[in-house]
């Protein structure tokens, strides 16, 4: 089903692109993938193509171009990802999964803070759940 597909790394950096600009053109992604790392534009159209049939975009004709826009919204991949990571990685273990991200860098204040209302709003949902915190 499309909506379960989880993208590959490459696909995830042209959903990026496309997550930034609304829609582009193959030559657009080709453009702004072939500044940070060797790609030829083949290969973007070859990928376009295969996410196209995985469901993860979604492409219009202007002319003789092919206009592709992204299917999935960047939350919900970022969801799935996460989700994924968790499960395979931490075994669903939430606070290794923190403790590992909080290792690799000191998080700023506002994200601490940002932190900190979440856990807030976790235990109070656990409360209205019936005490699950």
């Amino acid at each position: 089903m499309a909506s379960e597909q989880t993208p590959t790394e490459r696909e995830l950096e042209i959903l990026k692109i496309l997550w930034e600009r609304g829609r582009a053109s193959v030559r657009e992604v080709y453009e702004q993938m072939s500044r940070s790392a060797p790609i030829v534009q083949n290969t973007v159209q070859a990928f376009l193509r295969t996410m196209e049939e995985k469901g993860l975009v979604t492409h219009r004709t202007e002319g003789r171009t092919f206009i592709y826009g992204p299917v999935p919204r960047r939350d919900e991949t970022k969801n799935r990802l996460v989700s994924r990571m968790l499960q395979r990685v931490f075994d669903g273990a939430i606070d290794q999964l923190v403790q590992s991200a909080l290792s690799l860098r000191q998080p700023t204040r506002q994200e601490l803070q940002k932190l900190e209302e979440l856990i807030e709003q976790a235990k109070s949902r656990g409360k209205k759940e019936g005490g699950r915190s």
